[in-house]
């Protein structure tokens, strides 16, 4: 009977062990289950037009913030915003009373220096007076000299003067305020020229062309002569001809986009202005890769152990990842360039891929928070969800 109680408690108890290993076994294969958020980008057929728009900025070709040398009372203002000026025309004069006293003090002085050196020259030919005295006499004429000089040029600094002509855009001063020197008191621009600003991003920069002979892309755009033209609100269907003048060879650390300047001469009957705004028409046909392949930031594509590029393409239906070897080419900026293995459509993984394995589900990070790729493939662009933006440079 003893035995037999034994054997009671042993079953009993081997009962309770399968059923507390089988318990912690499937909370382990629930824990085990992972999801990760990751950030994604679509493959979009590469955009083949090379018709671009890019909103446009006006300037004047010259201008200028024209400003006295000297500090003093605005004793006439003979400008007002919007007037023409032709170079050399007067624009404001300072009060020169204390500027006249300080020439006639300095004039007399002057004509007494000049006088004693002129002395002094019949003197040291006949021996009465030194070598040292003679000197003495000369430093202090040609001192007296310069210091007339200098007052002189004081004087003729209180009449500020049109460097070129133009009109007046900005007046910074009112008549009879004190100014100091160097204090801005006219934005001077000369409008028959005018400058068109935009912005060219770093993705079409990189897909332009290069000649052989040609180590800049200024020059492959002056060689090539891209169209461009400019368009405005207020003439509907009519486009301006632009004259390429210069282009940044540094990039905006904050866009990326490189500024792009062009003039056009102002145009007859039209209100064109600086700050004024337009429409950049760009034609890069000629000059822009018709390639077909994709680029992708180079965080997407990693290597495996024989070297061969793999990105990680996300299935939609599942919400898995899964490797795809891909074949790369040549690197530009921060983007690789992907000949072979992808297909349009593909949500590809591109943060964070060497921590993936294949079959592991993933969610899409928010639309604020993901990295969308633009219509080139180029450098991922932060962009809301429910607001298309138009391309800028």
């Amino acid at each position: 009977m003893k035995s037999f109680n034994s054997f009671c408690v042993l079953i009993i108890a081997l009962a309770i062990f399968l059923f507390t290993s089988g318990c912690s076994k499937k909370q382990e294969v629930e824990k085990v289950e992972e999801i990760r958020p990751v950030k994604t980008i679509v493959v979009k057929a590469p955009d083949a037009g090379g018709i671009r728009n890019f909103p446009g900025r006006i300037d004047a070709n010259r201008k200028a913030e024209l400003a006295f040398r000297v500090s003093g009372k605005v004793n006439e203002l003979l400008v007002k915003e919007g007037d023409l000026v032709a170079e050399g025309d007067v624009i404001a004069r300072l009060d020169s009373t204390d500027f006249q006293i300080t020439v006639n003090d300095k004039s007399a002085l002057f004509a007494r220096t000049s006088n004693d050196f002129n002395r002094g020259k019949n003197l040291i030919k006949d021996g009465n007076i030194s070598k040292m005295d003679y000197d003495k006499l000369e430093s202090n004429f040609l001192s007296a000299k310069a210091d007339l000089n200098l007052a002189k040029q004081q004087l003729a600094y209180t009449g500020l003067k049109a460097p070129f002509d133009g009109t007046v855009a900005r007046r910074y001063i009112q008549n009879f305020e004190e100014v100091q020197a160097k204090q801005e008191i006219i934005t001077l621009n000369d409008n028959e020229i005018l400058e068109v600003k935009f912005d060219l991003p770093e993705n079409l920069i990189l897909r332009i062309k290069k000649m052989e002979d040609v180590d800049t892309v200024e020059e492959s755009r002056m060689k090539h002569q891209i169209p461009v033209v400019a368009m405005f609100n207020s003439q509907k269907g009519k486009e301006y001809s632009l004259k390429f003048k210069e282009m940044s060879t540094k990039a905006d650390s904050s866009t990326q986009t490189f500024s792009i300047t062009y003039t056009m001469p102002k145009p007859q009957g039209v209100i064109i202005l600086p700050g004024m705004t337009a429409m950049v028409k760009v034609d890069l046909s000629e000059v822009i890769d018709s390639e077909n392949d994709f680029y992708l930031p180079v965080s997407a594509v990693v290597a495996d152990v024989d070297l061969q590029g793999t990105v990680w393409v996300v299935n939609e239906k599942n919400m898995q990842v899964e490797p795809v070897s891909v074949k790369v080419g040549t690197m530009r900026g921060n983007n690789i360039q992907v000949t072979d293995g992808l297909s349009v459509g593909q949500r590809i993984v591109t943060a964070g891929v060497p921590f993936l394995y294949k079959g592991l589900k993933v969610t899409l990070m928010k639309e604020l928070e993901q990295a969308k790729d633009n219509i080139k493939h180029e450098r991922p662009v932060m962009e809301p969800s429910s607001q298309q933006t138009p391309e800028k440079g």
